[in-house]
């Protein structure tokens, strides 16, 4: 504690170097500036000055301009000044001379002498202006520490920022390849699908799955949250999804297996709406279980509708939740539109939703159209409603039975 306390001291303690070819000078100065409680060095030249100056820091330099005894220019000091000008965080300068002219100032301040001091001198005025130039190189120097902690923060900030965003890209680029490339497609029907993330990486899944040469999975999906951690989930129950269905487990069995899955390894505020679909394709019929996802909706083709509700709970909230299976019968030119909320709740500038009212609206004025165009027509919609900001990802699956 000791040895601590007595740094602390030297630290506070100010640090002047004094520059004089003249001993009598130098020891004047000593004992003056000691009893003041500066810390103190002498040099007799300018190269010793220089070589102090690179060596340790110092609170201040008081300097003598002439060093020759038979010149009065201050020319050495000014050489001196300016190789300190190109020094980084040099120390302020108080000149001094015995030979001062106006001229010899002026030329002196130029070179960034920070104030002046006539030989001889009277100490009062000397501790004045020393005391003076410390205080204001000390806060010239903490203003450049900050300058140069701050700027360093700023690039470490933006070095970390693209390191993210490199790191999302490439997540983006990932979940994005575990979205189907090519959409399977059945004769009788037109399937198409859209995807927009409205950050680079989200909680929206879909897939489309051949069981047979005659039966097709259809699911969606959609991860509570946002960003990394949902799209992380997402792909642990693509895989889930894609290692569990198959022909011979039907929806409601499927659902129950993905639930006891999510439910032992995730966080307890983590949970997935899930819709799930076998369609039979000769059969024109749909089985489902809808796991507290947005209800899909089938468009009748004379303009009536139903929704898909049928079904259960979330994934992933209660540990042996019952699924009741759902069914559709499909006939010739009817539409089925799976979507997540990221469709319906997207907003406009007053903050009024899309809606599943207008979404409706939109469905019956369309539902004629392909499916292709369908899906189309329902995002053009939405992004032109929200101004083309999306608060949620917005995912569509679009089934078209053909005529």
């Amino acid at each position: 504690m000791a040895l601590a306390s007595s740094r602390k001291r030297e630290l506070m303690q100010p640090r002047i170097l004094i520059a004089d070819d003249q001993q009598d000078v130098l020891d004047a100065l000593r004992l003056l500036l000691k009893g003041h409680g500066y810390s103190i060095e002498t040099v007799n030249s300018p190269a010793d000055l220089l070589a102090s100056v690179v060596r340790q820091e110092f609170d201040i330099l008081l300097m003598d301009l002439n060093y020759a005894r038979d010149t009065t220019s201050g020319r050495e000091g000014l050489d001196v000044l300016s190789r300190l000008r190109e020094m980084e965080d040099a120390p302020p300068v108080v000149a001094m001379t015995g030979w001062a002219t106006v001229g010899l100032a002026v030329e002196a301040m130029q070179f960034g002498v920070s104030d002046f001091v006539e030989k001889p001198w009277t100490n009062s005025r000397l501790l004045e202006i020393l005391q003076k130039q410390i205080g204001l190189g000390r806060e010239r120097r903490e203003l450049r520490a900050r300058e140069a902690e701050e700027k360093k923060a700023q690039q470490e900030a933006i070095l970390h920022q693209q390191e993210q965003e490199r790191e999302i890209a490439e997540a983006k680029a990932i979940q994005e390849k575990l979205l189907p490339r090519e959409i399977p497609q059945m004769p009788g029907y037109e399937i198409a699908s859209a995807w927009q993330s409205a950050r680079l990486v989200g909680g929206d899944y879909f897939d489309i799955l051949p069981l047979d040469e005659k039966t097709l999975g259809l699911c969606i999906a959609d991860v509570a949250g946002k960003g990394m951690p949902a799209a992380l989930l997402m792909s642990n129950l693509q895989a889930a999804v894609r290692g569990l269905a198959s022909l011979s487990v039907a929806p409601d069995l499927l659902c129950r297996r993905l639930n006891s899955l999510i439910y032992r390894n995730t966080a307890n505020d983590r949970f997935i709406t899930f819709f799930y679909a076998q369609l039979d394709g000769p059969a024109r019929r749909l089985a489902y279980v809808n796991a507290g996802h947005n209800a899909p909706f089938v468009l009748r083709a004379n303009g009536s509708h139903e929704r898909l509700q049928e079904g259960g709970t979330v994934l992933g909230v209660f540990a042996s939740p019952d699924y009741e299976l759902g069914s559709a019968q499909l006939c010739p030119g009817d539409r089925v539109v799976l979507f997540t909320d990221g469709v319906t709740e997207a907003r406009n500038a007053a903050g009024e939703e899309f809606g599943e009212a207008r979404l409706l609206r939109l469905l019956e004025d369309h539902r004629a159209l392909s499916a292709d165009d369908l899906q189309a027509k329902i995002l053009a919609a939405a992004g032109e409603f929200s101004g083309g900001r999306w608060q949620d990802d917005a995912t569509l699956l679009v089934l078209a039975v053909c005529e």
